[in-house]
Order: structure tokens, then sequence, then C-alpha cells
């Protein structure tokens, strides 16, 4: 499988597929929305659009830098926007995801 050179390995990425589309989702303007719980992190949820986002692809996009903390909610929850490197990843996901054809896109979904 090709990739852009400026993507980590895929097999680094929690999910490929779900981690892009959490990414297309998020575009330029809609936040990761971190929603605390006790000081471990046990109990934090993150949402997008309302709908829970994976723990595992949260933590990777927050652990890589590709996004971060741009202020809090008036309930308290953090909003995480994607930073300048977040927006190269995705723009490198989207164009490395439309190069696949059908089968290679059908097993990364199914097989990560």
């Amino acid at each position: 499988m090709v990739r852009p050179m400026n993507l980590p390995s895929i097999a680094a990425i929690p999910n490929p597929a779900e981690t892009l589309k959490v990414l297309r989702l998020m575009g330029e303007y809609a936040p990761i929305l971190m929603l605390t719980g006790s000081d471990d992190g046990y109990g934090t949820r993150w949402t997008l659009h309302g709908q829970q986002v994976q723990p595992a692809i949260a933590r990777y996009l927050m652990d890589t830098g590709f996004v971060a903390e741009k202020g809090k909610t008036e309930f308290g929850a953090r909003r995480l926007a994607l930073t300048d490197s977040g927006t190269r990843f995705r723009a490198e996901g989207l164009r490395w995801w439309a190069g696949l054809g059908r089968l290679q896109k059908l097993k990364i979904i199914l097989f990560g």
C-alpha cells in the first residue's frame, strides 16, 4: 500500500478509516469536545457533532499534536481543534484515501 511521505505509518494510526472520518467531520471549524472524567482520565469522553469519538482516536490526535485545546465551552468541556499540522495531516490523509482502490479501502475499513 502506497502512502504519502508526510503520513505516519498506517499501523501507528488507530483505525485509519475511522480516524480519517473524524478528521473529515471536524473540517476547519468543528472541534472535538472533551468531557473530562476523573483526574486519571477515567470516564473522559470525546464527542464530535454529538457522536462519541473513540478514545484511542482522540488520544492519538492529542498525543501527536494534530488537535489542541482552544478553550472551554460554557459547560466546561474542552474544545479540541485541528492544529496546522492536523490540517496538513487531514489533507494528506484525504489525498491518500482518494488514491486507493475500492478493494484497498474495504480492507482498511475491515482490518485497519
